[in-house]
């Protein structure tokens, strides 16, 4: 079935809005900016997240960050883009360029670069004083409910 073709300013009218004209999260919103960064951008279909890696990362005495915190703020900044209340992670791939250390500010840069139904493709870059650290494609479905409110269990005798 072929996806109807949404113009940039039907996709604006979704969006909900703060006074200063800024777009709204609709999702994730009590996610711990310690460990997955702080939102600093956010406009239809992408979003730029920072993370200022911290001693709690650390991963070994040489002060090397583990990479699931890096993945982490990726995947956050991959959700805002998307910025639907219930949607979820169903498959990435993720590449690490660059080792990232304590004390580290990694910039995160989310693009949804495809729309297919319910799904999202997002590519997100991660950078350290500009310099590519992270890159990764994440595949995002937005369900009709909370992924916890699902009865996954009766799913399929529904069909």
């Amino acid at each position: 079935m072929a996806e109807s073709k949404q113009t940039p300013e039907e996709a604006l009218a979704e969006q909900e809005f703060h006074e200063d004209g800024t777009v709204i999260l609709r999702t994730h919103e009590l996610i711990n900016s310690r460990f997955s960064g702080d939102l600093d951008e956010l406009k239809d279909g992408y979003a730029k997240v920072s993370l200022i890696t911290n001693e709690d990362m650390r991963a070994d005495t040489y002060g090397l960050v583990h990479g699931g915190f890096v993945f982490c703020a990726a995947d956050y900044a991959a959700m805002a883009a998307v910025n639907e209340p219930n949607v979820v992670l169903a498959s990435s791939t993720s590449t690490f360029l660059s080792p990232v250390r304590v004390g580290d500010q990694v910039i995160f840069e989310a693009k949804v670069r495809h729309k297919d139904g319910r799904k999202r493709e997002v590519v997100v870059t991660g950078s350290v004083l500009e310099i590519k650290v992270y890159e990764a494609n994440f595949k995002t479905v937005i369900l009709d409910k909370h992924v916890l409110k699902l009865d996954l269990m009766n799913a399929s005798k529904d069909n």
